[in-house]
Order: structure tokens, then C-alpha cells, then sequence
């Protein structure tokens, strides 16, 4: 790769870094061109080369992270043996989340922030599915019916327990995964 390639390359990374860093400490709306260039350590000029606006770029760095966590989510399901393991380790993976910690502010942002962009709530719903149905091949392949309906259910209160961990009001998360473990494991196929 020619050096002034690399060196675009690289600075296309730091701005796309540098906006996960700045949504969660100022909001989706406060970034803005100058502050992520400022910070990234180029000229908005710099920006605007490399993203078509600074939606766009906002939105594939939120997606980047997405599938990061994403990938860490679905190596639990390769790890997990049983259907209540698959509940244990994706319910124990929330702990790591205070509903306040950058990563959960970023994702609420781009979720508020996807109710007014199309493209973005196109992207973001693009991930979730194929986590969804991740999930349920997972389940299907340890024996669980309507493992569809049942990775929605469970996707979904993981994303839950996560929300209302921000709000102060997230519920134990070890008597969560006893719940939980009951939809994997007392299911009567219909």
C-alpha cells in the first residue's frame, strides 16, 4: 500500500474511533465536524474526504462497534453447550454494561438517532437479524422449539436489562438468567 494511502487509511480510522469515543460523551447531535476533526487530530477537510456527512460517518462507526460486540456475543453461543448456557452467558455478558458505560450510551444514541435516519435504522436492524437469527440457529441446534420466537424474546431482554441498567432500575441479573433460562428450557413448541 503506497504511504499516502496508509496514511488515509489510518486517519479514517481515527475519525471513525474518535466518533465512538465523542457520541457517548457529547450526544449524536453535538458531534460535529470540527469537534471529531479537532479531536481526531486533522482538518475537517480530512472528514469530509473520507464520508459523504457526518451522519454517515457516524453511522459506520456505531455499526463497527455493533458488530464488535456483536462478535463477542456469538463466540458465547459457540462456547455454550446447553440452551441454559446460552441464557447464562448472554444474560452475564450485561454485567459488563451499566446502561451509563460508553458502549450502552453509544447504542442508545444510534437508537434514538435511528428513529429520524432511515439508512441508519436499515443498518442497525441489519445487525440485530443476523444476531437474531445467530441466536436461534443456536438454540435450534440445542433442541430448542420456536427457536425464532424464542431468540427474539431473549435478544430483546437482553437489550432490556441493558436499558434499564442505565436507568437505575436493572433487575439482579443472576435472578434474570433463572427467568430467562425457563424460556430455553420449558418451552412447549408452540
Amino acid at each position: 500500500m503506497p504511504p499516502g494511502a496508509e496514511h488515509g487509511l489510518q486517519a479514517r480510522e481515527r475519525l471513525l474511533s474518535t466518533a465512538i469515543e465523542l457520541v457517548p460523551e457529547r450526544g449524536w447531535s453535538a458531534v460535529s465536524t470540527r469537534i471529531l476533526a479537532e479531536r481526531a487530530g486533522v482538518s475537517p477537510s480530512v472528514v469530509h474526504y473520507h464520508f459523504s456527512s457526518m451522519p454517515a460517518l457516524l453511522g459506520e462507526a456505531v455499526v463497527t462497534a455493533m458488530r464488535g460486540m456483536l462478535a463477542e456475543a456469538s463466540a458465547l453461543l459457540e462456547a455454550a453447550e446447553t440452551p441454559a448456557e446460552i441464557v447464562d452467558r448472554l444474560v452475564g455478558s450485561v454485567d459488563q454494561y451499566t446502561g451509563a458505560d460508553p458502549m450502552s450510551l453509544l447504542f442508545v444514541e444510534a437508537y434514538l438517532a435511528s428513529t429520524r435516519d432511515d439508512d441508519l435504522r436499515r443498518q442497525i436492524v441489519a445487525e440485530v437479524d443476523g444476531f437474531r437469527s445467530e441466536l436461534a440457529a443456536s438454540l435450534a441446534n440445542r433442541g430448542v422449539p420456536a427457536a425464532e420466537a424464542t431468540a427474539a424474546v431473549l435478544s430483546a431482554a437482553i437489550d432490556g436489562l441493558v436499558l434499564h441498567r442505565g436507568l437505575g432500575a436493572g433487575p439482579d441479573t443472576a435472578a434474570s438468567a433463572r427467568l430467562l433460562r425457563r424460556l430455553v428450557t420449558d418451552i412447549d413448541g408452540g
